[in-house]
């Protein structure tokens, strides 16, 4: 029977952790969100995250622009919180407004505090297998789902639908540093399923509603699913079609409650580490 990997409860007890290292430490982080952009979906990401940050312990500061900002003050603002030791992580909610080049106001953060792991820094880091940077949240709460479910790694064939710097680039990092054999795929790929019908462990991070059909899954496969969209019945989804998926599956994360959760505990343990290594 297909194991449906339950995102919340693992994310839970990660946030469990982290507010015991926080608490037996006596540490006092602190998490700048920097919000560029008007979006309803960002707003509610963010108040999420400040939230998580409340509960565990992390002072959360927003920084919100609104449309008439220039890109410099934005910089500004981050060269002032990279020369505040009393500024721990600094994260950027994306996408900003379209006159702004988020990449350059990412690349601007002191990589020792880039708790979203974008800095050219920190991805030579994780290429190079350096445990000094800090990776990104999303990819890294991949690979502690996986470990959370005991999943057999090495030597699997792990395919990726994917290839952003966000995500799916340093996913294919990970899974190589954990001895798989890693195949990625992307938008010129070609006959795609016969590619992901592979996969040992396949994970799919497009935006493309329910993409994946089951034909296109080997039977007992680990899916995990980053996708979040809506479907043409305006139903929250992913990129897999998970209701016919399930049943080819040996275990699957749902959407939503897979990975997002892990999303947010990764931003909030990598804020965890940034106040260690600055204080």
């Amino acid at each position: 029977m297909t194991h449906i990997i339950d995102g919340n409860a693992i994310a839970a007890k990660k946030r469990e952790e982290i507010a015991q290292e926080i608490a037996e430490n006596n540490l006092a982080p602190t998490l700048h969100i920097i919000l560029a952009n008007n979006l309803d979906a960002s707003a509610i990401y963010v108040r999420r995250k400040i939230k998580a940050c409340e509960e565990v312990g992390i002072t959360p500061h927003l920084h919100k622009f609104d449309e008439t900002c220039d890109q410099n003050e934005i910089i500004d603002l981050v060269e002032t919180l990279n020369n505040d030791a009393r500024a721990h992580g600094i994260f950027m909610q994306l996408p900003a407004f379209d006159h702004i080049d988020d990449n350059v106001v990412v690349q601007s953060i002191n990589p020792d505090k880039d708790v979203d792991g974008l800095t050219h820094i920190n991805m030579g880091r994780l290429v190079a297998s350096n445990k000094n940077g800090l990776v990104a949240c999303t990819p890294q709460g991949v690979m502690e789902i996986l470990a959370y479910e005991k999943t057999d790694l090495s030597g699997k064939h792990a395919v990726i639908v994917g290839r952003s710097l966000l995500f799916g680039k340093p996913m294919g990092q990970l899974l190589l540093q954990a001895n798989c054999t890693v195949t990625q795929c992307h938008s010129h790929t070609h006959d795609l399923p016969s590619i992901t019908k592979q996969a040992d462990i396949l994970i799919v991070a497009v935006g493309q509603p329910e993409m994946i059909k089951a034909d296109w899954v080997k039977n007992g496969a680990t899916v995990i699913d980053v996708g979040i969209s809506k479907n043409n019945d305006c139903q929250i989804c992913g990129d897999v079609d998970f209701g016919n998926v399930k049943n080819i599956a040996r275990a699957i994360t749902p959407v939503p409650g897979g990975v997002g959760p892990m999303t947010v505990a990764n931003l909030l343990s990598n804020t965890v580490k940034a106040a260690q290594k600055t204080t």
